[in-house]
């Protein structure tokens, strides 16, 4: 079963948060086509070519997509695109601010021809407001919302290192979507969906946004930790590894000091028997667990954390992470086809059991044009002049 089956996305995108959304969409079993400039196409194509001449951004976020290459600036081109939202369910676009509606994309238009169309606008901003013209980029919109000032150190500010603002539109996008596909099973109606890219992080910065307006402070950044919880961070052992312990209550703290430690002087301190304590005696804290895990090996910290049911993890790198076990032994990498041959994804992340997600094609650009346009009606002798007038 795949959930979304019958359901027409076309996708109008670039970069990484509307194809993020689509991705996914199709993983459900949508049918996605993928809207490309006919020179260059989506420029995250031209990220890099790591991928055996691939870029990675596009090969993670655009399979099970068909691709069709327009000149949108033409009026033919828009021509092809209106025929085939005229059939589709869901329009999704993360063009630059004023770009869709100067393409009669805009979603009051698009939704007077057709109640039933949900269309997904995201943006770096959102509907209004003195910023909703404004170009806006992961780290743009990571800067301004203030994420960037939590991330590194104090010295030091520091972009998260996956572009959360671009990934958060893509999901917030795409629970809107399902919701909006539920309710028009009711309704009979669809919707007009605006996502900001700013309004996601700022979402996210939810427990920082409180403590400055009602705590009166901005949280410190304080790299490979959390600024809310102590002790939480990452500690070198004596082999040379990093062990990342964290308690998150003070039961988990008293059998931290008293059972992995071995100092129960610690445990019954008053000056840590609260989080709001051990945060202000961080440093002290911190010196401990470096000192014990120092003079142990990784393999030592995390057994002995784990005897005291308390959370740890390794410190890896990408690479360590492709062969961590709890990818490879429950079979989360399988291949799909691509212009460059099989390339190695992984599956998506929810499992339900009866579904089976859908891992189609990384389509070469343009790939999909002339089948699409020839559903559409378009004889050969118009693909033919189309293509001569550089239309497709």
């Amino acid at each position: 079963m795949q959930p979304l089956a019958g359901i027409l996305v076309v996708a109008v995108e670039q970069a990484v948060a509307a194809p993020v959304c689509t991705r996914h969409l199709g993983d459900l079993g949508a049918r996605v086509i993928k809207v490309e400039n006919r020179v260059g196409g989506d420029f995250a194509r031209a990220y890099d070519q790591t991928v055996h001449g691939m870029a990675a951004h596009f090969v993670w976020a655009n399979r099970n997509k068909e691709s069709i290459a327009l000149d949108l600036k033409r009026p033919e081109g828009r021509e092809i695109l209106f025929r085939l939202v005229a059939r589709a369910d869901v329009l999704v676009q993360n063009l630059a601010p004023g770009a869709a509606s100067r393409l009669g994309l805009g979603a009051e238009d698009l939704r007077s021809l057709d109640p039933r169309l949900i269309t997904v606008d995201i943006s770096g901003y959102g509907r209004g407001g003195p910023y909703a013209e404004a170009r806006a980029y992961d780290l743009l919109v990571q800067a301004e919302a203030g994420s960037c000032a939590i991330t590194g150190t104090p010295e030091e500010p520091a972009k998260p290192g996956i572009p959360i603002a671009d990934i958060g539109a893509g999901m917030y996008a795409l629970s809107s979507v399902l919701a909006a596909l539920f309710a028009r099973e009711r309704s009979g109606l669809g919707a007009a969906i605006s996502v900001g890219l700013f309004d996601v992080v700022t979402e996210w910065m939810g427990f920082a946004l409180n403590q400055a307006r009602y705590g009166g402070f901005d949280v410190r950044p304080n790299g490979l930790s959390s600024p809310m919880v102590s002790p939480y961070g990452a500690y070198r052992t004596g082999d040379g590894q990093i062990v990342v312990l964290g308690t998150t209550n003070d039961k988990e703290w008293r059998r931290l000091a008293a059972d992995v430690l071995d100092r129960p002087d610690l445990a019954a301190d008053p000056r840590y028997s609260t989080n709001s304590d051990r945060v202000m005696f961080r440093s002290e804290l911190d010196a401990v667990i470096s000192q014990w895990a120092s003079q142990r090996s990784l393999e030592e910290c995390r057994q002995a954390a784990e005897t005291s049911g308390l959370g740890h993890a390794r410190l890896n790198t990408p690479s360590e992470v492709l062969r961590h076990p709890q990818l490879e032994r429950r079979d989360r990498w399988k291949a799909v086809e691509s212009p460059v041959g099989p390339v190695e994804v992984l599956l998506p992340p929810f499992d339900v059991e009866g579904w089976e997600p859908r891992l189609d094609r990384i389509p070469a650009l343009g790939e999909h044009t002339d089948a699409v346009l020839r559903e559409l009606g378009y004889g050969d002798d118009e693909l033919t002049v189309l293509r001569a007038g550089e239309i497709i």
